[in-house]
C-alpha cells in the first residue's frame, strides 16, 4: 500500500514510518526541510516536500496515495487560533481529494474528559467548527464518512513517551530543573494516560489494516497515572524536591502547560485493544522517567 503521512519526520511520524516501512508499505513522508527529507529517504522513505501550509502539496499527496496519515500538527501554543486553522485546512485538503474513494484517512487527535469515570471511545469529541480546539479537525474528518472516506480517527495520549521525547514530559523536566522543585497541582491526584511510542506507532499500522470506516481509536498504555507520581519521579531524576503547586499558581508555574497538568484525564483503550488485538508491551511511563534519558 501507498501510504502517504504528514509529520513524517516528528515524535510519532518518524516511528510510524518505521513500522510500516516494516510490513512491507511504500511510504511518503511530507517534509519541510533537507533534514527531514534526508531523513525520510535514509530510512528508504519517498519524499514530498512541503508543510501544512502548502494545501496545494497536501492534495497532491493524498489524491495520489492509497492511504493518508495525517499526524502533523503546528503545536504553536502562542498562536492557537493560527493552529487550529492550519489543521483544519489541511484536514479539509485532505478529506476532499479522498471523496468518493473509500481510502482509509487516519488523523490524529486527543483524549478529553468524561467526569466521574475513564474517557472511552465511544465518548464523541466535543469540538466541532473552525474556532474549537484543533479546529474541530477529528468531528470535520468524520463528516467525510458519508462521502465515501475511511476515516479512522487516533486519539493520542497526552504523552507518547520514550528516549528522546520531545514532548510535554520533556516540558515538565525543563520548568523542574529551571525552578528547582519538581511541581504537581494540588494534591496531586490528577491523572494523565501514556503510552510508549512504540505501542502507539504499532497501533497506526493495525488501525490501518483493521479499523472500519468512523472507528475511533485510544492510543493508550496506560490509563492514568497520577500527576504527583509523575512529578516525584522526575524528581528523583533531577535529584528536586516534588512539590505541590495551587491551582491558582500554576500557570504562573508551569507556563501554559499549568492549565493541562492539573487536569484529570483518565482515558480508557479496552475498545481499541478489543478492536485490534493490540496490546502495549513498551516500558511504562514511570519506567521511562527511571532512566536517564530524559535527564541527560
Amino acid at each position: 500500500m501507498r501510504v502517504f503521512i504528514t509529520g513524517a519526520s516528528g515524535w510519532i511520524g518518524s516511528a510510524t514510518v518505521d513500522e510500516l516501512l516494516a510490513g512491507g508499505h511504500e511510504v511518503v513522508g511530507l517534509a519541510r526541510s533537507e533534514a527531514s527529507a534526508a531523513a525520510l529517504e535514509a530510512k528508504g522513505a519517498q519524499v514530498r516536500r512541503g508543510d501544512l501550509d502548502d494545501l496545494e502539496s497536501i492534495r497532491t499527496g493524498a489524491a495520489e496515495a492509497d492511504a493518508v496519515i495525517h499526524l502533523a500538527n503546528k503545536h504553536d501554543w502562542s498562536n492557537q487560533a493560527a493552529t487550529n486553522k492550519a489543521e483544519r485546512a489541511a484536514v479539509e485538503a485532505i478529506g476532499e481529494a479522498m471523496a468518493g474513494s473509500n481510502r482509509p484517512f487516519l488523523l490524529a487527535s486527543g483524549v478529553g474528559t468524561a467526569p466521574g469515570r475513564a474517557y472511552t471511545e465511544n465518548d464523541p469529541s466535543p469540538n466541532h467548527g473552525p474556532d474549537s480546539p484543533r479546529g474541530g479537525s477529528e468531528n470535520l474528518a468524520l463528516e467525510y464518512v458519508d462521502r465515501g472516506v475511511h476515516t479512522i480517527c487516533l486519539r493520542f495520549s497526552p504523552s507518547v513517551h520514550g528516549a528522546g521525547d520531545p514532548g510535554l514530559i520533556r516540558l515538565l523536566v525543563g520548568t523542574a530543573r529551571e525552578k528547582g522543585v519538581s511541581g504537581y497541582v494540588d494534591d496531586g491526584a490528577s491523572r494523565w494516560p501514556a503510552v510508549h511510542r512504540s505501542d502507539a506507532a504499532r497501533l497506526v499500522g493495525l488501525g490501518l489494516q483493521k479499523a472500519s470506516a468512523g472507528a475511533i481509536l485510544h492510543a493508550v498504555g496506560e490509563e492514568g497515572i497520577a500527576s504527583r507520581e509523575i512529578a516525584e519521579a522526575i524528581g528523583r531524576g533531577l535529584g528536586v524536591p516534588a512539590v505541590s503547586i495551587a491551582r491558582e499558581d500554576a500557570v504562573a508555574h508551569f507556563g501554559w502547560l499549568g492549565g493541562f497538568f492539573g487536569m484529570d484525564v483518565p482515558t480508557s483503550s479496552t475498545l481499541t485493544r478489543q478492536l485490534l488485538g493490540w496490546t502495549p508491551t513498551g516500558p511504562t511511563l514511570l519506567e521511562d522517567l527511571a532512566t536517564d534519558s530524559y535527564f541527560r
